[in-house]
């Protein structure tokens, strides 16, 4: 969220057909080791551990979304897409861009049968910088919530602490973007180095290790009423992704305003025009400017945490606005 959202898989020089066998996907030049700054194995990583845990058949979204090049002809996008027995869909934008930019934004949404976080992994690196954030992204509410938090989170604290030590807070977080992070995520800022990469690969590995055990654990929701709960969650989720991820600033400077839009809501968060009918202002009124349009500031509310609002049990330590602060009635 408060990182940019997208994406560089170098070694994938061809699309997916929706016909394609996961088995038989694997990038070219796999085994060749790859730069510090490189994301071609975290894709690479995430694909083969999943196809060990499920079965994984690829998206009809494939047909449509598998490459393209930016207007400047300088910069390659690239995406993938499969779907699984408790996955709706897993995702990934690859970016490589000119001089040294790459931008990943990996994402595994559940079926709404199961209420299992949302896995997000958000990179943007430079030769000099990298802005990242790593989370399981809680489908509902885990500050007030503490069901949710203790059936999903209570035992991956010792994970979250070991990297939140490793990879530290990375400065100011906005209140909105707090709502959809969980106690374990890494939200950080660091300068390039082979040492600093390999933590955050190594952080990857384990967080996505932990996401596919949840998984595999998960059992399916019977109760119609939770079904629907879970549904209006992801889509609440989607909603928020796919009006306010700073990422699409990126995005229209690289493939224009048209096609920017039509890959951010029908492939980054699809199913924000199929799981709900809802709109951006119907889940956040306080955005509403007095026309009846969206504002388009990041955060209205002002509040940013400029370390991290939990304690090493998990306990939200921080404050967030009332309803009636954040819509400026206080």
């Amino acid at each position: 969220m408060e990182s940019s959202s997208l994406s560089f898989f170098s070694t994938l020089k061809r699309p997916l057909s929706t016909g394609s066998n996961i088995n038989n996907f694997k990038p070219k030049g796999a085994l060749v080791e790859v730069s510090a700054c490189s994301y071609q194995k975290f894709l690479h990583f995430a694909l083969d551990e999943t196809k060990r845990r499920t079965h994984l058949l690829p998206s009809p979204l494939q047909e449509n979304f598998n490459s393209m090049m930016a207007m400047d002809g300088k910069a390659k996008l690239q995406m993938v897409s499969f779907q699984a027995p408790k996955i709706r869909l897993l995702r990934n934008l690859s970016i490589e861009a000119s001089e040294g930019m790459q931008i990943l934004d990996f994402a595994v949404f559940p079926e709404q049968e199961f209420d299992l976080p949302i896995f997000c992994a958000n990179f943007f690196t430079t030769p000099t910088t990298n802005i990242i954030v790593l989370d399981l992204n809680p489908l509902h509410d885990v500050i007030n919530r503490r069901d949710y938090k203790e059936k999903y989170y209570k035992s991956l604290m010792p994970l979250g602490l070991k990297y939140a030590e490793l990879l530290p807070w990375g400065g100011k977080l906005t209140s909105e973007s707090l709502r959809f992070f969980s106690p374990i995520v890494i939200w950080t800022k660091f300068t390039s180095s082979q040492y600093k990469h390999g933590v955050l690969y190594s952080a990857f590995m384990d967080y996505y290790k932990a996401w596919l055990e949840l998984m595999e654990q998960a059992a399916e929701e019977r109760d119609t009423s939770q079904i629907i709960c879970n549904r209006e969650a992801q889509h609440r989720y989607l909603t928020w992704r796919a009006e306010k991820d700073p990422g699409h600033r990126i995005l229209k400077k690289l493939i224009g305003e048209s096609l920017s839009k039509d890959l951010v809501r029908s492939f980054l968060f699809n199913g924000v025009d199929e799981l709900g009918t809802k709109t951006f202002l119907d889940y956040f009124p306080e955005y509403c400017c007095e026309n009846g349009t969206i504002n388009d500031k990041r955060s209205i509310i002002g509040k940013s945490f400029e370390s991290r609002p939990w304690d090493t049990s998990g306990e939200f330590i921080g404050s967030l606005p009332s309803l009636n602060e954040e819509r400026g009635l206080s």
